[in-house]
């Protein structure tokens, strides 16, 4: 099983919502997304890191999970900003019981095992004290609280850490994350959420040994990344 990650594919295969709006690039992604995918295997594993469909309701998300659901390899999914459908864990795993969709599992205040690594995470968020705020900092403790929550779950084993924001973008920084990560000795923290000309300001790099990499579609082609310095289990 070989592991792999991409963010951001945001379908819309219920109702028309052209994302070429934000580049050429975009112009028929999910097409670029299924060739892309066909590489893969049944039994390799993909994170999915945040914004997966535009639909406002699991019901209208549900052409585009099963889009996810057909493509070859066992799937994780954690929260974006514009995953407006996302819901409790019981009724998203009720959902997909009832379309059929057995591909996919979500990562919400739990973690996943994959070899001697646990595979941990959670949203994010941005918050500046000067700029957000008692919403926008309230949101962030909770999203702090999961991430605890999510690295708790997984023991002893080694963590990997994936995010929809990034925890280090430009001049900013979310030091309570970016402490949870050094506690746990986290080696890996992939992210998603930037696209185009933002890109030029993602952090790709080590952080007190921490090495972050920005996984969102455009970013990578459309194409999952295989992180290939982890035993393929």
């Amino acid at each position: 099983m070989a592991l792999y990650t991409i963010g951001d594919l945001h379908l819309s295969l219920a109702k028309e919502k052209p994302m070429d709006i934000f580049g050429d690039s975009w112009r028929k992604h999910d097409e670029k997304l299924k060739a892309a995918f066909s590489r893969l295997t049944d039994g390799d594993l993909t994170v999915l890191c945040g914004d997966l469909s535009w639909g406002m309701s699991l019901e209208e998300t549900a052409p585009d999970f099963h889009f996810v659901d057909a493509l070859p390899g066992k799937k994780i999914v954690l929260k974006g900003n514009h995953d407006y459908w996302w819901n409790t864990a019981a009724k998203i795993k009720r959902f997909f019981e009832q379309e059929g969709i057995k591909s996919i599992e979500i990562l919400h205040n739990n973690a996943y095992s994959y070899g001697e690594y646990a595979l941990c995470g959670t949203r994010g968020w941005f918050y500046e004290e000067e700029k957000g705020g008692e919403h926008d900092a309230k949101i962030m403790r909770r999203e702090i609280m999961r991430l605890d929550a999510s690295l708790k779950a997984a023991g002893d084993r080694k963590k990997l850490v994936f995010l929809h924001y990034p925890p280090i973008y430009g001049s900013y920084r979310c030091e309570e994350i970016l402490q949870l990560l050094k506690e746990h000795r986290v080696p890996l923290c992939c992210y998603g959420h930037i696209h185009g000309k933002g890109c030029a300001g993602a952090f790709n790099g080590w952080h007190e040994g921490t090495q972050f990499k920005l996984v969102s579609a455009d970013f990578v082609n459309f194409t999952p990344v295989r992180l290939p310095f982890f035993q393929d289990v």
